[in-house]
């Protein structure tokens, strides 16, 4: 859409805030009316592409997510807001409907946003107290709009002191800062001098009204500083507006705040301590609590918070994140610690639900996945050994780029061409290169991808314009390969891109961004939007954003979950282009993003049971802390200083897998699948007696005999952790009177294909890809580092239709999903509506991924066939469900690899 068509939407979606729901014809002569009034000199079918986009975002939905809380609090804002003027929330809402917010997303913010400053302490509550907080959000998926909004509605309820803690890098301060100025202060806070009154500088909320302007007391251009603060204190006029900083996490700055605080307060101006402050701790799980950038700094950055909040006599922590997996809730060291006078929200944890269109975790690396691993978005490298391996020194050498990534760079170009054709050329769009923890390399990349888009640009801007001749050029020839792989179903015209290509990307640049350089910018550029190459490393990773990003070539090798996650730039919405975005990646890689946004997955749908179960905190931290998913983690974190550690893991309601087999065992144990089959006919569950379920063998009611002599005869591979048997029979023996006295036992097979009697069953084997290269360490891994061999929805297998029925109805309610979408529902909501443990016993016939040597594939898999099993175990009553995993930390290097700190991990500046 043009600008004029951008700016009618704007009006028509800022006056249906507030009204009912209009009927297509309806929203047509509103927008029209508009047009008119507004003399927009539109064409009929330009005011219908608005509407349609009006009508698109009208079905977008964001739910109001889950609470966890102390259960004593009594919440105060209801009471108080007839005594609220929301003139800062107000602004704020105003411009959220102008930048392209559905309404009901707003709707949705403005709900949540009131859930989370009633359970901060009231600020008009003249007595000490002091709140800790956590608000657990997505990637890229609209955090700092919900704190932007809550800073809002907390000066309006009477906080006149805002720290916002933005991240350990001066780029992403810098960019937290302009999105507060933008929603909050309502000016440009690095152009406007001490004092000044002038209206050359308002932004955002201050175009709706610039009268009651907050105090910053930082700027876009520079950080706290203790002189600057001191001059800017007589602007604060006895706090009648609210003052904000916008600060980096760094020890420097927290201590230069703290010392300014108790000069402040040495002098007898203790009017500040005694206001009531909020302390937005954005990336929280960063250097607050863990993180491995300097042990002895995150210790000195998490006492500097905590004395922080404590100079104040009323003072409330909320600390946003997206990786709560990341140790906030799991210290190896210290279970009790969790509880005692700390950063952990020990008052209320508020999960977020992203809105139906947010492109993220699941969407991408789950549903948007097979079974064979091939991905809608996903596109594996498997060409940079030669040219830049994973793992490099730092002074590497790069003469040339892996094809794959001149590809992207082809793809990349592409997609900002069709996206020009759909009428977003106002709108900005990026490629993200993250491919080196070496700021030198990194430079390297960008000067071989300059190279390489001069020569692309130089092609069009000379042979584009000759129609079919135009292919004798090899560079426009390559481009209409990659649109003709990636993009001739999204736009089928390949002349009218050809046409475009010009102007689409004459202006295209590439830049680097680490803590050496920061060409990153988007302002300025007039009616057309930036086409930006961003190349980093660390600089990218935590919060920055990277507008409209579209393309993405991602070259990283495992690491801890909170650092893989927030690598996930491409995370967030691609409203009109998410069908043009393409993310490149080894396939290791793909398969732990994978494995990880599962476990998220699990974790947000874990925050909405044990809001209905009433549950504390307390009660989530040590959830999350015993969560299987935790064995990798601790481990990690534990990595030098012990061979052998023991952690305490829950498997209530869980679903536990092989992830991997031993080669050395597959014998043995397909001999105790044998005998297992074997025992089940002895006791009359025969072949013939079992119910049918999508190819394999149901009995339901065996007795759990049965799965504790299968355990007990299992040769657990030691690269398949969390099925390490002995931990597992004694949570089943523990409850093998009662709740786990009966199983439902399946063996799977597929429902048509050559059968095996390997195990003395007629069986259909199940195919799950698996990498060569494990081979040759001696074990096999299903489905890569996806490290899954059951398939999606096997776990209602044995569960009444009723009741499967009734809990997918329940699952898209509570995820907002329209009315005929498709859903790939998530395992783990059979297992809340189980009665009866699940077995599966899986007899697996391994393929390579897509790719691999022919011939080295016929020889490594030949006539091989392995035995796999799972379980799905439903939720316990019994008080004590955690047992004892004992873990091997030196094998944990060997799998996983340790971890590699990117060289500008660490800020060190002053």
């Amino acid at each position: 859409m043009n600008s004029a068509q951008q700016n009618l939407l704007s009006v028509v979606e800022s006056a249906l805030y507030d009204q009912p729901r209009k009927t297509e014809e309806e929203l047509r002569q509103l927008a029209s009316g508009l047009s008119v009034a507004l003399m927009t000199g539109l064409a009929p079918e330009q005011i219908e592409q608005v509407v349609r986009v009006v009508e698109e975002k009208s079905g977008i939905r964001a739910g109001l997510g889950a609470i966890i809380d102390d259960g004593e609090f009594v919440p105060w804002l209801d009471d108080a807001k007839a005594s609220i003027d929301p003139y800062y929330w107000n602004r704020y809402r105003k411009l959220l409907i102008q930048q392209g917010m559905p309404r009901d997303v707003v709707l949705s913010l403005d709900a949540v946003t009131d859930s989370i400053l009633s359970r901060t302490g009231n600020p008009n509550l003249d007595q000490a107290w002091d709140r800790r907080g956590m608000v657990v959000g997505h990637v890229q998926s609209g955090k700092t709009a919900n704190y932007a909004g809550l800073i809002c509605k907390a000066a309006d309820a009477g906080y006149r002191l805002i720290v916002v803690i933005a991240g350990i890098h001066n780029n992403l301060r810098n960019q937290t800062q302009g999105r507060v100025d933008e929603g909050f202060i309502g000016r440009d806070t690095g152009r406007q001098l001490p004092g000044s009154k002038s209206n050359k500088n308002v932004i955002g909320v201050g175009k709706f009204d610039p009268s009651r302007t907050p105090v910053s007391l930082t700027n876009t251009l520079r950080d706290f500083h203790k002189d600057t603060a001191s001059t800017n204190t007589s602007e604060i006029d006895s706090y009648k507006v609210p003052v904000v900083l916008v600060i980096k996490k760094n020890h420097r700055t927290l201590a230069n705040l703290l010392e300014w605080l108790r000069d402040n307060s040495a002098r007898g101006d203790s009017e500040m301590i005694d206001q009531p402050m909020l302390l937005i701790d954005d990336e929280a799980d960063n250097a607050s609590i863990n993180t491995k950038y300097k042990d002895d700094l995150v210790t000195k950055i998490n006492g500097q918070i905590r004395d922080l909040l404590k100079m104040f006599h009323r003072s409330c922590y909320v600390g946003y994140t997206a990786t709560p997996f990341a140790n906030i809730f799991i210290d190896p060291d210290q279970e009790d610690d969790m509880f005692k006078e700390d950063l952990f929200p020990r008052d209320f944890i508020i999960g977020l639900d992203a809105p139906t269109n947010y492109f993220g975790g699941k969407k991408i690396f789950v549903d948007g996945i097979d079974e064979e691993g091939k991905g809608l978005w996903l596109r594996n490298i498997t060409d940079n050994e030669d040219i830049l391996p994973i793992k490099h020194a730092i002074d590497h050498a790069l003469d040339t780029l892996p094809p794959s990534l001149l590809y992207a760079l082809r793809a990349f170009l592409i997609a900002r061409a069709i996206r020009d054709l759909r009428g977003q050329a106002a709108s900005h769009c990026s490629m993200l290169v993250n491919a080196s923890r070496f700021t030198r390399v990194q430079g390297l990349i960008r000067n071989r991808l300059h190279e390489a888009l001069e020569r692309i640009q130089n092609a069009v801007r000379i042979n584009g314009s000759l129609k079919e001749r135009a292919l004798d050029d090899p560079e426009i020839a390559a481009l209409r390969d990659v649109w003709k792989t990636e993009y001739s179903e999204a736009w089928q015209d390949w002349r009218a891109i050809q046409e475009s290509l010009l102007d689409a990307i004459a202006s295209a640049k590439v830049v680097e961004v680490n803590s050496r350089s920061n060409d990153l910018n988007y302002t300025g550029g007039g009616e057309r939007g930036q086409t930006v190459i961003a190349v980093g490393g660390f600089s990218l990773s935590r919060g920055l954003t990277l507008e409209g990003l579209t393309v993405t070539w991602f070259l990283r090798n495992s690491m801890m979950y909170d650092t893989l996650m927030q690598m996930g730039r491409w995370f967030g919405f691609r409203g009109g282009y998410e069908d043009l975005c393409r993310i490149w990646m080894p396939d290791e890689a793909i398969g732990w993003y994978s494995f990880i946004a599962n476990a998220t997955e699990e974790l947000h749908r874990e925050l909405k049971i044990m809001e209905r179960a009433k549950a504390t905190p307390g009660m989530f931290g040590l959830a999350v802390r015993s969560h299987p998913s935790a064995l990798m983690i601790t481990a990690r974190n534990k990595m030098g200083s012990s061979e052998q550690i023991t952690t305490m893991v829950g498997l209530a309601n869980k679903f536990v897998e092989t992830a991997r087999v031993s080669l050395k065992d597959i014998e043995t144990n397909k001999t105790l699948s044998r005998q297992f089959l074997l025992g089940l006919e002895s006791a009359g569950f025969t072949q013939e007696k079992a119910e049918a379920f999508e190819g394999g063998y149901l009995h339901k009611s065996v007795p759990v005999q049965h799965i504790d002599d299968f355990l007990a005869g299992w040769r657990n591979a030691d690269e398949s952790v969390t099925t390490a048997t002995a931990p597992i029979r004694n949570y089943i023996r523990a409850r093998s009177q009662d709740e786990l006295k009966d199983w439902d036992v399946l063996v799977t097979g597929l429902q048509s294909g050559a059968s095996d009697d390997t195990l003395g069953w007629s069986i259909r084997p199940i195919s799950r890809y698996v990498d060569l290269a494990d081979l040759k360490s001696g074990f096999m891994s299903f489905s890569g580092r996806r490290m899954r061999v059951a398939s999606r929805g096997i776990e209602k297998a044995g569960i009444d239709a009723t009741k499967v029925s009734d809990r997918q109805d329940k699952y898209r309610l509570d995820e907002n999903i329209t009315e005929g979408a498709r859903v790939n529902y998530p395992d783990s909501i059979y297992r809340e509506v189980r009665g009866r443990p699940l077995f599966i016993l899986h007899l697996v016939k391994p393929t390579p991924p897509k790719g691999q040597d022919a011939d080295e594939r016929a020889k490594a898999l030949e006539g091989l066939t392995a035995v796999a099993w799972s379980m799905s175990l439903p939720a316990s009553n019994k008080a004590s469900e955690r047992v004892a995993y004992v873990v091997n930390t030196r094998k944990m290097i060997e799998l996983f690899g340790s971890d590699e700190q990117d060289e500008d991990a660490v800020d060190n500046d002053e």
